[in-house]
């Protein structure tokens, strides 16, 4: 069908050009010419989303509805959070992974619920960022048709012309990404052009399509095409000079004519019936293919399968030690069957991160012979930014929960996304294998020394450290049940051993007493693999006539949630506490008044020995765990809670 231009295309399209200067310059702060939040806003506001004029008149203030880059969750209509670069053209294909997933798991003849194409607009600097190349090869290799993405090239970024710094041959890049690649050349007005090019784009469904559409920054400006109306507001002069050259009245503020409100409700209508039409053939498929229907719609709602954690394992003292990384194997092999909204992968280290269970089927283009789309098991390659950006993706659409492994250390290469996930509160979970020192042989370049406190200071994200399989199942049980946060697990490569007092029912509270004694002289509180070495201290700490409490807390972040009463019951006021965690020790003066760690990098060698180099032996432990109690009995005075504070 042949683009057919609508009688208030013009007017429709020069309102929000001016709508975009007002909100902007009202601000005086933002991107006027256009920024792709201002777009999105006008454009939410004009389809009857819970969007005010008042709103967009707020733009980028306190409390605002429209703060100055999209926020899911805040803003009403906005799907995932965007501003730093690359992030929401990545998640655009988590978006179509998604889409494309649950179409081939629920789809039946005559029964298409899921079939909608995902489109993304992105720029200059978008493709500039390392992450959009990551998912862009992604998208390329699993050939999602229905990804359509729309470059807006306007040669334009905030140093200037992109000739300074960004000359490469975008539609050859994309090209040798597999994607499909076409032009417009007027973007600014050729709306015939544009829509051709969207149908084109749909009719390919064998690979994503690049649109790149050649405009104009800031059209209509008298600073068009030049960098000055990126990053600033325009000149009121210079807002009266378009709004006048669009036919609008110079003096007037966020005027909207009639006719455009009009236009936007018999869109919004459109889709209204045509939401309809899909609840009503989701009501009938109910009926057909009870269930699946039953499932799919415990899914779009976010509930979890009714009875899935009685499939946790659960471990006794004397169970065979393992590694924190075969636990979480493990429970990932005994929930597969039951939570089959849980979709992940690895980004290429599935041997060491144990991510994959028996029965995976891989997630891959069918033409390729080695999967297929309904496959639960993602090959995320070495793309470790675009995992944690693809996960953001497959969390936003809805019915899936996805999870991604790696070494923990390489979690920091995703450290862009993991801040979006809790921004956004997507659930995903990262398997966070090789956690420490304790990896031994690959040495300082492997193992995380900060990556724990950088992720513990994340807000709306669990850190979890499990010391045992008990604790490991508690973790895994926590983050499934966290509909609106994400979790990173870190795991052991070495053996644990199974501890006694080790429960999921303690362990699900983020920290709890592994060891009591009461008239304590010491407390030490630690986590995942220092745990059983730090009451072996505790042992001879006990021979030595001094009573040693212990204390495991494989999360602070969820700890930290329970009620005062228990907090305080478990970091109970009398004696000192000493920290013990084979990481950099920043952070645990919260719960600590002594710590001992890591005080730089690691070393290469057997794991046994690195231990012993820095002291996080049982006997070292235990001569510090001495210091400690008779610093603190020579100092005198009662020695209070490390909870306890005035603020």
């Amino acid at each position: 069908m042949s683009f057919q231009k609508a009688a208030t295309d013009e007017v429709s399209i020069n309102t929000i050009r001016a709508l975009a200067a007002d909100v902007v310059g009202k601000a005086n702060s933002g991107h006027p010419g256009q920024h792709a939040c201002a777009l999105q806003y006008i454009l939410l506001h004009l389809l009857g989303y819970k969007l005010t004029l008042d709103d967009l008149k707020s733009f980028r203030q306190v409390d605002s509805k429209t703060p100055g880059h999209p926020e899911a969750g805040h803003t009403d209509g906005i799907e995932v959070t965007t501003g730093p670069l690359g992030q929401g053209f990545s998640n655009a294909v988590g978006l179509a992974m998604a889409e494309a997933h649950l179409a081939a798991t629920y789809n039946k003849d005559g029964y298409n619920l899921f079939d909608n194409y995902t489109y993304v607009f992105l720029g200059d600097g978008c493709l500039m960022e390392g992450v959009a190349s990551e998912a862009a090869s992604t998208a390329g290799h699993l050939q999602l048709g229905k990804l359509i993405a729309i470059y807006d090239d306007n040669h334009i970024s905030i140093d200037g012309d992109t000739n300074v710094a960004f000359t490469e041959d975008v539609e050859k890049r994309f090209e040798a990404y597999g994607w499909h690649v076409l032009r417009v050349n007027d973007g600014d007005s050729d709306l015939a052009a544009i829509a051709e090019a969207i149908s084109a784009a749909q009719k390919v469904t064998d690979k994503p399509s690049i649109i790149k559409l050649r405009t104009t920054i800031g059209y209509g400006s008298k600073q068009q095409g030049t960098h000055g109306v990126h990053g600033a507001p325009l000149k009121k002069d210079d807002i009266a000079n378009l709004k006048t050259k669009f036919g609008f009245n110079a003096e007037a503020t966020f005027n909207i004519p009639d006719e455009v409100y009009q236009t936007y409700r018999d869109i919004a209508d459109r889709g209204a019936d045509a939401e309809k039409q899909w609840e009503a053939l989701l009501a009938e498929y109910v009926q057909k293919f009870p269930e699946e229907g039953k499932e799919l719609t415990r899914r779009i709602n976010g509930d979890l399968p009714e009875g899935w954690e009685n499939k946790l394992p659960v471990y006794k003292p004397g169970d065979g030690a393992q590694a924190s990384r075969k636990y979480s194997e493990i429970v990932l092999q005994a929930i597969h069957a039951s939570v089959p909204e849980l979709v992940g992968g690895s980004a290429d280290l599935t041997g060491s991160n144990l991510t994959r269970v028996k029965e995976a089927v891989d997630f891959q283009p069918p033409a390729t012979g080695l999967g297929n789309y309904a496959g639960r098991y993602i090959r995320y390659g070495v793309r470790e930014h675009a995992m944690g950006a693809i996960m953001n993706g497959l969390a936003a659409y809805g019915g899936i929960i996805p999870f991604g492994g790696t070494f923990l250390n390489f979690v920091s290469y995703a450290a862009g996304a993991v801040r979006l996930s809790a921004l956004s509160h997507h659930q995903v979970i990262w398997v966070a294998t090789h956690d420490s020192i304790g990896l031994g042989e690959d040495g300082p370049t492997h193992q995380p020394i900060e990556t724990a406190i950088h992720l513990r200071a994340l807000p709306n994200l669990n850190f979890w450290r499990p010391a045992d399989g008990n604790e490991t199942s508690a973790a895994y049980l926590h983050a499934i049940r966290s509909r609106g946060t994400p979790s990173v697990l870190s795991l052991s490569r070495q053996n644990l051993p199974n501890l006694q007092n080790s429960t999921i029912e303690n362990a699900i509270k983020g920290g709890y007493v592994i060891a009591d004694v009461q008239g304590e002289d010491l407390n030490i509180v630690s986590t995942g693999s220092e745990v059983p070495i730090v009451l072996e201290a505790a042992g001879l700490l006990e021979k030595a006539g001094i009573k040693t409490r212990v204390i495991s807390l494989p999360s602070w972040e969820v700890f930290d949630a329970q009620d005062e009463e228990y907090r305080l019951n478990v970091f109970r006021s009398g004696a000192p506490y000493l920290s013990v965690e084979a990481y950099s020790t920043t952070g645990w003066q919260k719960y600590s008044h002594e710590q001992l760690g890591l005080p730089a990098w690691g070393a290469s060698g057997p794991y046994q020995k690195i231990y012993e180099k820095f002291g996080l032996t049982g006997p070292n432990i235990a001569e510090v765990g001495k210091k400690v109690v008779n610093f603190y009995k020579k100092k005198g005075g009662e020695v209070v809670s490390p909870l306890v504070h005035a603020i």
